[in-house]
């Protein structure tokens, strides 16, 4: 109950936002240029030819898969945080809304299921991050106990071991959540302008309401136009009715 306030700070830590400690910083520059690489190398493994045989086209396919877990800009330096960001940085910006400042007004708007999905990966998510601290944990305490017992060292192996699982488990937790993130913009962008009491716009004027909005939330004077009431239900009626 202590640490639960923490959770998300703990999440951040794995994700690797190091910056702000001068002795990981550096550390933090050279995994970012190792994802960088990957990138890179998945990029060119995506490309394959239009006559490639079946598990080249295989091999590509999983590629571009994969190339979609890295965001497009602002690496950070672990595949946790890229996967987290990948969907912080598209999932709304696809349609003109900033995700990190809408996110908060639209995840009202979900509907029941979706939110049911969105807390089943976040809980996923966050006891796999818990799971790889507490083995991280036990790995020090480990050394520190048998650092002059060889014998008893396959403990340190396997708690380091268990942590990376858990560390991988925490990644793909990752990856199904920020895929959940896209599915809400897909879904409920429209419920988002209603809920701002704002008209909802037509397919060619979309893009342009979406980025003054997002201007709006960013705290810059946008001059909006209201639309009180026009799609919203009869006072009288009862919560759920159409």
């Amino acid at each position: 109950m202590l640490l639960q306030p923490f959770q998300v700070r703990a999440v951040r830590v794995l994700e690797g936002y190091w910056d702000r400690w001068p002795v990981t910083a550096g550390f933090a520059g050279v995994l970012m240029e190792l994802q960088r690489r990957r990138g890179q190398a998945l990029a060119d493994r995506a490309d394959a030819e239009a006559d490639a045989g079946p598990d080249t086209r295989r091999v590509a396919a999983d590629a571009s898969r994969r190339l979609t877990t890295l965001p497009d800009a602002a690496l950070l330096p672990t595949a946790l945080g890229n996967a987290l960001r990948s969907g912080e940085l598209s999932a709304g910006e696809r349609y003109g809304l900033t995700t990190l400042s809408s996110w908060p007004r639209i995840y009202p708007q979900v509907s029941a299921p979706l939110a049911r999905a969105l807390s089943s990966a976040r809980d996923t998510l966050d006891t796999a991050v818990n799971l790889c601290h507490a083995f991280l944990a036990c790995t020090v305490l480990l050394l520190a106990a048998l650092y002059d017992e060889p014998g008893g060292w396959w403990l340190i192996a396997l708690a380091l071991g268990a942590a990376a699982v858990a560390y991988k488990g925490a990644v793909i937790g990752a990856q199904t959540y920020a895929g959940l993130m896209h599915v809400v913009y897909d879904l409920h962008r429209f419920d988002l302008v209603d809920a701002l009491h704002h008209p909802l716009p037509d397919r060619d004027g979309e893009w342009a309401l979406f980025q003054r909005l997002s201007d709006r939330l960013a705290g810059r004077r946008v001059n909006l136009p209201y639309a009180h009431g026009s799609s919203r239900p009869d006072e009288t009626e009862g919560p759920g009715q159409p």
